[in-house]
């Protein structure tokens, strides 16, 4: 504990007895420091103990487990040094507003002499702007007046600490504005410490200073701490206008859907259906929705997963590759389309948590990514990446902001490549942002990104929107690149290995399907559907110069449709490849996203899942797909030697100060219970 520190919470746990017997658990492990002067927000859904958690701060209650300590002392009792207020105001009807601060006042300063007794009072009652009605009762005030009177006289007594229980939640919108605000001139200009409950995301963003979310109960912990970097003094009316405010509202609200995506799934019954030789047949399967999920959709509609004995697919879309991870974290999802990057990321703990292997038996699809840059920097003369790195020159002064969709995908690892060969630092010459793909179109329609590096069909909305113009396709940059991968949790692979086997089947056979250009008209029509990706069937194609992208849904001859784009079947594209995930281990490992594995041959050998991949093509008939690819070279022709890949890292002109380190793996174990 720091001197700066007021509030320690330590590995607190809280149980209740239920009346038939027994407990439930409603906080475990709580671990928390709230420095002097720091405004606090605890937020989460209802149930997940954010106001236990403040009774146990205030004293009002006690702790099963751990301890809560203020000002280096345990506490085991409420008192005037934690002043909490509530919703409801707690005013004796029968006082004034005068008298209900001086009943306060009275009670911890009962020797106070009788003029500073009156001028603390006063002082307190024009500091909360009520000095028009200080002789009135409250059933003379508005909720908004009665609750001035409840802060006024928690701060008269000159708490360490203001705890605030969902203080706003009874008010109107305007009441509760011009509170919040001056709660905030208070805390200011009194450098008072507060922790306040509160179920209101944009309330939580405009006072705090972090926002801490609770996760679901049982056994409620912290899931995440988000650091509100906005400078005060805020205001409601321009806070909104600051670069951080949207994506920390975004978080926070990612955060509270996940939470009802996990309780609503935990609420189903999950019984393990067996059926037709296979361990299961309900799987729930994630994606996002980009036109590389096509074999999925396919797979689906046309009956390829029922054919391999898969009665009870779902398909779940998900908003970002984020929830797809998470997905795998919290077991929510049996398998998933994600990006090439993500198995061994996750593998070497790149998610922030322990070390998660993924397996992966099957590469979907292939290329599909482009980058495009804002049309205004276009109008500007930027047509090339060279222009870019002039411009970027020229507007050395101004943020200069890229998106991609996640840090394990192709996007990011493509886009810094083909930056940092061109003599752009990823890092330092412009900012790369994850951001769900929707948000891109409408960040750089508001010109807060310079463009964006993503599949399709994001970019050609951008292009027909006249937001964006594409300036380099991945057939530039590396033809024939992993794009989108099947994957599942090694533990899950080995719980249910025929299964694993049956929806690699299935997938591989739509993958077929979709790789025939006769075909593209139909799957752009049911990807328009809004279970998939919910767009117009024009906005939907398969490769460059394709007739589909351009509205048209007849037959199209092989040189009307241009060079294959996406790349879902043939010779070499759907066998997962070592040597390919490799090459993403050194990058991420280039740009400090992760250290590089000692054991990546461990690693490689865990995560791709060839074995599988082989069984499933040799009984689909598909013995002819081998594996014929060439050795990795991108588009600067710089060759990647995966005999020495610390060699090759070292190579490299452009990088992070990278580390190595061991990943400790563990022992592959089958899926518990």
């Amino acid at each position: 504990m720091t001197a700066t520190t007021l509030v320690d919470v330590q590995q607190l746990e809280k149980n209740f007895p239920l009346s038939g017997g027994g407990n439930y658990l409603a906080l475990k492990g709580i671990d928390l420091e709230i420095r002097r002067g720091e405004f606090i927000s605890l937020i989460g859904h209802s149930g997940c103990g954010k106001s236990t958690l403040l009774n146990m701060i205030a004293g009002l209650d006690l702790p099963t487990g751990g301890t809560v300590l203020v000002d280096g002392e345990t506490v085991k009792r409420p008192g005037p040094d934690k002043m909490v207020v509530f919703q409801n105001y707690s005013l004796l009807p029968w006082l004034t507003v005068e008298q209900n601060i001086a009943l306060a006042i009275d009670e911890v300063f009962p020797g106070l002499a009788s003029d500073e007794r009156n001028t603390l009072i006063q002082e307190h009652i024009v500091m909360v702007g009520l000095g028009h009605a200080a002789h009135k009762l409250p059933h003379e005030l508005s909720g908004g007046m009665r609750q001035r009177v409840a802060i006024a006289r928690a701060l008269a007594i000159k708490p360490k600490l203001l705890l605030l229980d969902e203080p706003f939640g009874a008010l109107d919108a305007l009441s509760r504005g011009n509170l919040q605000e001056k709660l905030m001139q208070i805390c200011n200009e009194h450098q008072l410490t507060a922790v306040m409950v509160t179920h209101d995301v944009d309330e939580a963003v405009l006072l705090s200073d972090r926002i801490i979310c609770l996760t679901n109960g049982p056994g409620s912990r912290i899931g995440n701490i988000l650091e509100v970097d906005i400078p005060r003094p805020r205001q409601r009316m321009t806070v909104v206008h600051h670069p951080s405010y949207y994506s920390l509202r975004s978080e926070i609200i990612y955060f509270l859907n996940r939470q009802k995506r996990v309780k609503q799934w935990q609420a189903k019954p999950h019984k393990v259906l067996a059926a037709h030789g296979l361990e299961k047949v309900n799987l729930d399967l994630g994606f996002i929705p980009l036109t590389a999920c096509a074999p999925l959709a396919i797979a689906e509609a046309k009956g390829f997963f029922a054919k391999h004995g898969l009665d009870g697919v779902q398909l779940v879309r998900e908003t970002s590759w984020r929830g797809v991870t998470d997905g795998f974290v919290d077991q929510t999802l049996d398998a998933a389309l994600m990006p090439s990057g993500m198995p061994t990321w996750m593998a070497a703990g790149g998610h922030g948590g322990d070390p998660l292997p993924i397996v992966t038996a099957l590469t979907i699809s292939r290329n599909g990514n482009e980058v495009t840059l804002a049309k205004r920097l276009s109008d500007a003369g930027v047509h090339s990446v060279e222009d870019y790195r002039n411009w970027l020159q020229s507007h050395n002064r101004e943020p200069h902001t890229l998106g991609i969709v996640h840090p394990a995908s192709m996007h990011n690892l493509l886009l810094r490549y083909w930056l940092a060969a061109s003599g752009i630092d990823p890092d330092k010459d412009v900012h790369l942002q994850a951001l769900p793909p929707a948000q891109m179109l409408a960040d750089l329609k508001d010109g807060s990104i310079d463009g964006f590096c993503c599949g399709e069909p994001w970019n050609l909305r951008a292009s027909r929107d006249r937001h964006g113009v594409p300036i380099a396709g991945d057939l530039e940059i590396w033809n024939g690149h992993p794009g989108k991968v099947l994957g599942v949790r090694e533990d899950w692979a080995l719980a249910y290995p025929n299964t694993h086997i049956a929806l690699t089947k299935a997938l591989l056979e739509a993958c077929q399907f979709c790789s025939d250009p006769n075909n593209w008209p139909e799957m752009a029509d049911l990807l328009s559907d809004r279970r998939y990706l919910g767009i117009k069937p024009d906005l939907i194609h398969f490769s460059t110069g394709s007739k589909v992208a351009e509205g048209s849904h007849g037959p199209t001859t092989s040189s009307e449709q241009g060079e294959p784009h996406h790349l879902f079947f043939g010779a070499g594209v759907n066998r997962p490849s070592r040597s390919e995930h490799l090459w993403i281990l050194t990058q991420l490992a280039r740009w400090a996203e992760i250290p590089f594995p000692r054991n990546y041959v461990e690693i490689l050998e865990r995560i791709c899942n060839v074995s599988v991949y082989s069984t499933a093509a040799r009984e689909l008939g598909f013995e002819d797909v081998t594996y014929q690819r060439s050795a990795i070279e991108l588009f600067d022709g710089h060759p990647f030697d995966g005999n020495d890949p610390i060699g090759y890292l070292n190579s490299v002109s452009v990088h992070r100060d990278f580390s190595v380190a061991e990943i400790p793996l563990g022992v592959p174990r089958p899926l518990a219970g």
